[in-house]
Parts: structure tokens; C-alpha cells; sequence
């Protein structure tokens, strides 16, 4: 599960091994990649977000591992389980909003590492979605104003990206799909 995953704990790992990328980018990119590359492996994300060469401890490896496997997982749930990983409320509204924008920043290079040539290209309601993550890739917060009402707009925003992010990884099934056809001779049950 996505919140048995702590924020900290991963951005110490991505930090201790010199990640090219921000946490919640490294979130963000490893979400964008799921929804429209198959088979997208952990190793595969992990070659997009750390250096080179990178030697990982058993334990930051099992952090990046579990990472992957609840996000990947919770993907797959009938439930809308998908949360993104993003700095915990306690944080200051400013830093929580500079992570949302890097998610989206990073769930669209993500995107567009996959089979999609054009993401400006897209309709429907993928298309709106990219349109929509685009635009708040540049939001920035505002350090002197934090009240009830940022509060909630920012929990908004939260919520809507947790859904997008999943109709997008729903809509595009049919094209990871055509990407990797069952094996002839072989049938679905």
C-alpha cells in the first residue's frame, strides 16, 4: 500500500544515492511510465532516476523496491487505490505545491518515455488530463500565504491528480496491450 510508504524515507534514498530527480518527480515518472509502457520493469525506473554505476544498500533498494511494487500495484486495484507520492500535510503548503508541480512534470516525461509520440496530440479525455498536468507542472506556491482556503484548493488538486492518474493508466490499457499481444496459441481465461 501507497501509505505505508513514507515520503521522507524515499526522498533520503533518491538523496543518499544522487538521484537525477526530485522525489515526487521520481513518483511522478515512474506513474507516467506505467500508464504507457508495458512491461515496465523497477529496473527500468531506476535507470531514469539514478546516476549511473549507482550501488544501492539492502535497504534503500527495498525502499525503491516497495515504491514500485505498491505503485504498480495499486494501479491494477478495482478500488482507485492509486495515491501519489507526495510530501506529508505536515509540510509546509509552499513545499507540498513545488512537489505536486514536479509530480506532473515527472508523470508527463513518464508519459511520454513510453509508446506516445505526441502527448499535445492526444484527445479525449487522456488528452485533457495531459493538457491539465501540464498547467500544474507550473504552479508554485506562495510562501506568504497559507490559509484554509490554499489548503483546500491544494487538497483538491491532490485528489483530482490521484484520479487522472488512473483513468489515464485505464485508458491507455488497450494500447500497452497492442504493445504486447498474448503469445499466439495461447488463450485468455
Amino acid at each position: 500500500m501507497m501509505s505505508d510508504i513514507r515520503f521522507k524515507d524515499f526522498e533520503d534514498v533518491l538523496a543518499a544515492a544522487g538521484s537525477h530527480a526530485d522525489a515526487a518527480e521520481a513518483h511522478g515518472s515512474l506513474c507516467g511510465a506505467l500508464c504507457s509502457t508495458a512491461p515496465y520493469r523497477m529496473q527500468d525506473w531506476v535507470n531514469e532516476i539514478l546516476p549511473d554505476d549507482t550501488v544501492l544498500s539492502e535497504e534503500s533498494a527495498a525502499v525503491l523496491e516497495r515504491v514500485f511494487t505498491a505503485t504498480a500495484s495499486s494501479f491494477g486495484e478495482q478500488g482507485m487505490e492509486f495515491e501519489p507520492l507526495l510530501p506529508d500535510d505536515e509540510q509546509p503548503l509552499n513545499g507540498r505545491t513545488n512537489a505536486l508541480a514536479l509530480w506532473c512534470t515527472g508523470f508527463l516525461y513518464g508519459l511520454g518515455t513510453g509508446r506516445i509520440a505526441d502527448l499535445q496530440g492526444l484527445s479525449g479525455d487522456v488528452g485533457e488530463i495531459v493538457r491539465d498536468f501540464s498547467e500544474i507542472s507550473r504552479a508554485t506556491g506562495d510562501e506568504a500565504v497559507e490559509d484554509d482556503s490554499n489548503e483546500q484548493a491544494y487538497a483538491e488538486l491532490v485528489e483530482f491528480i490521484r484520479v487522472a492518474a488512473q483513468v489515464v493508466f485505464e485508458e491507455l490499457l488497450p494500447m500497452r496491450d497492442q504493445a504486447y499481444p498474448p503469445a499466439s496459441g495461447q488463450r485468455l481465461h
